[in-house]
């Protein structure tokens, strides 16, 4: 795990001078501090930040070239099948035993768009192609890890944070914002890949190979995507062998290695197959002082059946409070899930012993852990009445207490799921951004066809893990790379995901929820010990803004020059802020939303 930044130019431009560009890789230092290394080239410089994970000695530095001398490479993440691939092709003379050079060494054998296909891992690569003379990004196929690139007159950067790309002398001086991405931030608290808020500058989708030549000519292609139809196929392979298998390989490490161990299902699964292969595996859990968050005495439990070694990281609320500011320094972009301030608190305390953790992120996504899924599915008849009917009708079922709910005042079921994934009322988004619509891949996100509970179901899914699944992603790599902190996700290995993805899902009711992983999860823990209450891991935030933020709230709203106000009514956001002191409405979140945007700026651009 690491950071890099590149630059590949256009004819007749050259790399920028050398004391700038080292600067640009020093902000991403803390992602890779064990060595730095910079490769100037005809017409491309790369600069990388190594993390030492796989053979910790110099030979697992990078940049890279191949053997050949053809491929130049910069990769931050891990390949989880890299011994594999190397006894299947035959890769001798091997001079690190690090995953990267079994990458370089594939490179030349079986080139790019092939080499990018045969990789299982999490992984971000730019590569230069001397023959070709062409630039290739790429991306692993769950969105694990980040890359940023920027289209300029004089070139392309490439780099692992977004402020290493918009603080390049090649966009700084002229950044210019999207009105429909800003909107989507506020809306759903983050930016979606493809897209930044700021024109000329993007996100390489998961699972998709782009090609850069010397004219400035952009070629997308998707290696590997997981289809929003389904075609249902019965699995030969029992998922508790394949998640174990997944587990196994990303146990792989030069370097101390442990897991998260919440009170939920997913890292109590990851946590048990962990000590199958490794005993003495250590486990961290965060301990809060609100019982209505803490899930830390069910987490006790699991580890004392399993044997783990387990460290509490008990905090007090004030303790989370004073590592908010800290916390923003580590999100380089605009981002609005709270939730990573505990996030970034316990990836703090598990650097202290530790450089590599496994987590339990995905487990929701792919196996249909989210209640609002299920509510989607016992509402979707309202979605077969036209819409002249469904209100008066609401209104009168809803008086009589026959239901309870609002999902037939929204003009479609596409808007009804997007709605629940929003943190701003689409009332205050729209008058916000006046004629300003949602851009082409959130609308296509949230594109449902309502012809049975089957296909809906598994294009929720579909969206979860392209979407919401996306923001946690962003929360945990942000987090825990602040800290040097390595975060494995063992049930977004490729071959989870598939298997995942050729199971039908069936939900009807709240006990079906994540139905699978409870099963494997019971095969390790007494049943009745498993927590049936999903719970999260969040903070008291509607008390902090009321109480200890209140004031840090107002004056960066209110009294602080509002970022990007050409691009929006920024007195609509700020009247929804006094609302809610005015207890007008209590949605923490999106007040979140707006006073995150703030603090990012006001530290970052």
């Amino acid at each position: 795990m690491c950071g890099f930044i590149g630059e590949y130019t256009f004819k007749n431009y050259e790399v920028t001078q050398l004391t700038e560009f080292k600067k640009l890789l020093a902000m991403s230092r803390h992602r890779g501090p064990d060595a730095s290394g910079i490769e100037t080239g005809a017409g491309f410089q790369l600069g990388f930040n190594r993390l030492a994970i796989l053979d910790v000695s110099p030979q697992g530095n990078q940049p890279k070239q191949s053997p050949s001398g053809r491929y130049h490479v910069v990769f931050n993440g891990e390949i989880y099948n890299y011994k594999a691939l190397a006894q299947t092709y035959g890769l001798t003379n091997l001079h690190s035993t690090s995953d990267t050079e079994v990458l370089i060494h594939l490179l030349d054998k079986k080139g790019v768009e092939t080499t990018v296909q045969l990789l299982n891992g999490m992984f971000a690569i730019a590569v230069v192609d001397t023959e070709k003379d062409c630039l290739y990004l790429t991306r692993d196929f769950a969105g694990i890890k980040p890359l940023f690139y920027g289209v300029a007159q004089e070139g392309v950067v490439m780099a692992s944070q977004f402020d290493q790309v918009y603080k390049h002398t090649w966009f700084c001086k002229t950044l210019a914002l999207v009105p429909e991405i800003v909107k989507e931030y506020f809306g759903f608290g983050y930016m979606q890949a493809p897209n930044t808020i700021y024109k000329s500058i993007f996100q390489v989708n998961p699972g998709e190979l782009l090609q850069i030549d010397r004219q400035g000519n952009v070629t997308k292609k998707a290696i590997v995507s997981f289809k929003k139809t389904q075609k249902a196929v019965e699995s030969t392979t029992d998922l508790s062998a394949i998640l174990q298998n997944a587990v196994s390989k990303q146990l792989v490490s030069d370097v101390p290695i442990a897991t998260f161990l919440s009170g939920g299902v997913d890292s109590p699964i990851v946590s048990a197959y962990a000590k199958k292969h490794i005993p003495d595996i250590e486990a961290f859990t965060l301990e809060v002082d609100n019982p209505n968050l803490n899930e830390s005495e069910i987490a006790k439990a699991y580890a004392t059946h399993l044997e783990i070694k387990q460290h509490i990281v008990a905090v007090h609320e004030r303790d989370l409070l004073l590592e908010i500011d800290s916390h923003f320094k580590a999100y380089p972009e605009p981002f609005g899930d709270y939730s990573s301030i505990p996030t970034y608190v316990i990836s703090k305390e598990a650097k202290k012993k530790h450089t590599v953790m496994l987590s339990g992120d995905g487990g929701d996504e792919l196996f249909f852990g989210y209640p609002r899924m299920l509510d989607v599915l016992q509402k979707r008849w309202w979605f077969k009445l036209p819409f002249f009917l469904r209100k008066p009708l609401a209104q009168i079922t809803n008086t009589l207490g026959l239901t309870k709910t609002w999902a037939p005042y929204f003009k479609s079921l596409d808007a009804f799921i997007a709605n629940k994934h929003l943190k701003l009322p689409v009332e205050t988004l729209s008058a916000a951004f006046p004629n300003t619509s949602f851009s082409k891949s959130i609308n296509n996100l949230y594109s449902f066809t309502n012809s049975n509970n089957s296909r809906l179901l598994h294009e929720q899914r579909w969206n979860e893990f392209y979407a919401h699944m996306q923001r946690v992603l962003i929360k945990v790599d942000r987090a825990s790379m602040a800290h040097s902190l390595e975060v494995r996700v063992p049930f977004l290995d490729k071959n989870s995901i598939e298997s995942a993805w050729q199971q039908e899902g069936e939900l009807h009711n709240m006990q079906d929820l994540k139905k699978n992983l409870k099963k494997l999860l019971a095969q390790e823990i007494p049943e009745t010990l498993i927590n049936q209450k999903k719970m999260g891991f969040t903070v008291p935030l509607n008390n902090w803004l009321h109480k200890e933020l209140r004031a840090d709230v107002m004056h960066f709203v209110f009294d602080t020059p509002f970022y990007g106000k050409e691009a929006m009514d920024v007195s609509v956001l700020q009247d929804y802020v006094t609302d809610f002191y005015a207890k007008k409405h209590d949605n923490a979140w999106g007040v979140w939303h707006i006073y995150a945007w703030q603090k990012w700026a006001n530290l970052h651009v």
